[in-house]
This record gives structure tokens, sequence and C-alpha cells, in this order.
């Protein structure tokens, strides 16, 4: 009896042991995950980017310390696509959502086509990133915007694998306590209470802070998705007056929005300094991604073509950069395109996640360019079957949409996008003119059948909804179309 007892007590201890030395073996092999999201951040939006009039000195820190990826693309050319290919991994027809709100946007007797239906809400079918680190243990939380669906649609953030909710909406009102236009109150899950004069930036960052300060014994996703530097525009006055007292340029000039970035960047660097205070640093992966391009009433992407809600550079190429502790090197730099569906194989592969809950998906790891090795060469694909009406006040966009149905492709140096109204395509060469003012498709036409046959391919693949139904209400002449 006793030797039975001994045996068992020994089988015991093993097992003990065993389960001891494979959760110490996956904590090491899972770092933390902080993915900053700002909303509306364009290319050049930063002083390392060339800036001399928007100041961000902690973003700029982060650069010199991790990855700069300088051909960083979003899937789509605003917020609600882009944010659901973030999620799931997959290219929009997979998901449906192309826009925000309503595909007919703008003037109906200015659209020529019936657009494709726009889905409002990511269905909760798809499995999401959060869900992935969820079940992998980690801790998930959401801080700021969702913009995915709400509670009553059983498609908000909770439901799609977030445990730690503060925001969980579509935008915010207002920037000030308590963020409402309408009445006392405020419009952001977790936010019940507040100081008059609060910016929703630092209360944000407060909550990112209570977060980690809350969640430095288990792996941790947190997806800090900051409603800066999205509309309204909204700033504290102390440092709108510092811009004000500023000298701008033809392309940054707007004071207010300049203090936006800078309190979006005062709060990055405070969460980035509670990583270090909390030892967190040396096992955490930070990202900084913007969802979109800048809007072009408020700043300018130049040297690129376009703004938010276009599929030209200004639209979709956005400020990318990864600080991977011990992998990336630091100040480095990488002119591989990546684009918004990349995370989620890249996230998981980081996180050491081998089973996930769903591998197929469209993106490609960029997990090797982390740690300086190499990706096979790939071509990235974006599509937009609806209409986006044109910004009042943006000068730089004199026709009555920033944009009409298209599908865009971008391969090798080349780009093509292919517009549905009238059929015609424009083909660029990126490395040489990134501001797409040199069409190619007529003294190219063999690149340009080329990338049109892969375009063709790509849609047929993932079974890309094509508007072709012309629209009874279009009036050519209504505003000189």
């Amino acid at each position: 009896m006793k030797k039975t007892t001994l045996i068992f007590s020994l089988f015991l201890s093993f097992i003990s042991f065993t389960t001891f030395s494979q959760g110490k073996e996956n904590t090491e092999k899972q770092p933390n995950i902080l993915f900053i999201l700002v909303d509306d951040w364009g290319w050049t939006d930063l002083s390392s980017a060339g800036s001399k009039y928007y100041e961000t000195p902690n973003i700029d820190k982060l650069a010199k310390q991790g990855l700069k990826f300088t051909q960083g693309y979003s899937v789509g050319p605003n917020c609600a696509p882009s944010r659901a290919s973030l999620m799931t991994g997959k290219y929009t027809p997979r998901h449906g959502v192309f826009t925000v709100g309503n595909s007919d946007r703008g003037q109906s007797v200015d659209r020529k086509l019936i657009p494709i239906k726009n889905n409002t809400v990511l269905n909760p079918s798809f499995t999401t990133i959060a869900e992935e680190f969820k079940n992998a243990g980690y801790n998930t939380g959401l801080i700021g915007k969702w913009q995915l669906g709400e509670k009553s649609e059983n498609a908000d953030a909770h439901a799609q694998g977030f445990d730690y909710v503060i925001g969980n909406s579509e935008g915010t009102p207002s920037y000030f306590y308590p963020y409402s236009k309408k009445g006392n109150v405020s419009p952001h899950e977790g936010i019940t209470s507040g100081k008059e004069g609060e910016y929703i930036t630092d209360r944000l960052t407060d909550e990112a802070v209570k977060f980690l300060d809350a969640n430095q014994k288990k792996p941790f996703f947190l997806y800090l998705s900051y409603f800066a530097v999205h509309t309204p525009v909204e700033a504290k006055e102390d440092i709108i007056a510092k811009y004000k007292a500023k000298k701008g340029d033809e392309y940054h000039h707007n004071p207010t929005y300049a203090a936006m970035i800078q309190s979006a960047d005062e709060g990055i660097g405070r969460v980035l300094q509670t990583l270090e205070s909390l030892k967190l640093t040396e096992n955490t992966l930070v990202v900084f991604f913007s969802d979109n391009g800048g809007q072009g009433v408020n700043t300018a992407n130049y040297p690129l073509r376009g703004s938010k809600g276009m599929l030209y550079e200004g639209g979709v190429r956005v400020p990318l950069i990864v600080k991977w502790p011990g992998k990336t090197k630091a100040g480095s730099a990488t002119e591989t395109p990546v684009i918004g569906v990349d995370f989620y194989p890249t996230l998981l592969e980081v996180a050491n996640i081998k089973k996930p809950l769903n591998s197929d998906v469209d993106g490609q790891s960029f997990a090797p360019i982390l740690m300086q090795k190499t990706t096979p060469a790939r071509d990235i694909f974006w599509h937009f079957p609806g209409y986006l009406e044109a910004y009042k006040g943006d000068q730089r966009n004199k026709d009555a949409f920033r944009t009409r149905p298209t599908s865009t492709i971008r391969s090798g140096d080349f780009k093509l996008h292919e517009f549905y109204e009238d059929g015609r395509v424009e083909l660029y060469n990126i490395r040489e003119d990134i501001g797409e003012s040199k069409d190619l498709s007529k003294v190219n036409p063999a690149k340009t059948k080329e990338l049109k046959d892969k375009l063709d391919a790509w849609k047929t693949k993932t079974n890309a909804p094509i508007p072709a139904k012309l629209n009874p209400e279009f009036a050519p002449t209504a505003t000189g179309n």
C-alpha cells in the first residue's frame, strides 16, 4: 500500500513539474502585445516622417528603438473596412465591410452606378485576432474605438474576444468630458464619470495605464484604439496656442490638429513609460499603426497623392512602427510593403500560437522581417465598390467624390487602379512616381494587362461583388460629370 502511495505521489510530482515547465516555457515564448491604433493619422504626420510643424517626440523615439515600415498600408481608405480586416486577417470582399455607414454616399445624381450594399457590422461568425489571443490564454483589452458593431447586434468588442472594454463605440462626438453633444451622458462604455474639461485622449491613456498595471502577471493583448486624430478637430487650448505661435507650411499648418497630434503623442509616451516602470518593456511587442491616411481638410499627405477616402497612396499608405525588444533592430527601416490583413498571422506567429482557431486568412506574416529576414514577394489588393463624397473645403480634390467604385492592386513597384463607372484603368510605378502623377497604362500595355489579369483573378478568388447596375437617377451634367 505504501509503495503504491509513493508511486502515485511521484507521478503527481512529475505531472506538476511538467506542467510548470511547460507553463514557464509558454510564458517565455508569448510576449505581451500592445497594438496602438490611431485614427486618420497621415503618413507624414510625424516629425520623423519629415513634418516641420507637428511634434511627436515619443513616437519618434519608438521608431528609433524599433523598425519603421516605409510602405505600410491599411486595407481600406477609411476606418471600418480597415478595422474589420485588421481583426479578421481577411480582405474586404470576405466580410463585406467596405466603408463607413452606407455605400451610396454623396448625391444620387452624381452616382453612375448603384453601389454594392455595405455591411456595417462585422459578422460574429468571424474569428477575430482578439478571440485567438483569448483562446491562447491572453488577457484581452480594447480601449477606445471599435466601429464594428454594437451589443444589440451581438457584434461588439465583448462578443468578439475582448474581456476588458472601455469605449466600444463608433467615434466620439466630443473630445471633452462628457464627450457628448447631447446632454451629460458619456457615449463610451466604462466611462461614467469624469472631470470637467477632461480630454478623451488623456482619459484613454489613463485607462490603458490601469490595464497594464492590472495585467502584469499574465500575457496580454491590448488594443489601444485612440479616437485621435479623427474629427471633431478639438484640442486643449494651451497646446493650440503653442501651435498658433509656430509657423506652418503649405502642407501642415492647422494648430488645433497639431495639438491633437501632440496630445496623442504624449499619451503614447506615458503608456510606453508605464511599460518601462512595470518592467514589461522587454517582453512586450509594440505596434503603432493608422487605420487610413490623413483627412484632406486637416492635413496633407504630400508627396503622396490623395487623402482619406481614396485608394491613391495618400488614402492607404500609413505610418507603421513595430518594436519587439531583442528581435527588431533599433532604428531600422524596411521598404517591404505590408498591409492590415498581415497583422493577424504576424501576431499569432510572434505569440507562438501554433494551433489558431482560424488559419484561413488572406494576410502573410511579416514576423521574419522583424528579425531581419525576408518574406516571399506577393501582391496586395483593395476593393471599394461604393462611393465616398468629397470633403467640403478640401481644395485638392475637385471631384464630387473622394472615391468612386474602384479596385486596386499593388504588384512589385507597380500599382493599378480599375474604375467601374467607365472601365478605365490607371497604372503607376510607385517607386519612381510616389505621387501617382504619370499614368503608364497606355505606354506600358504589357504591365497593364499583367496587373489587370492578377486583379481579376483575385476578385474571382475572393468573390468580390462588382457594381454594374446603372443608377436611373444619374444626371451626367449635374455637377460636371
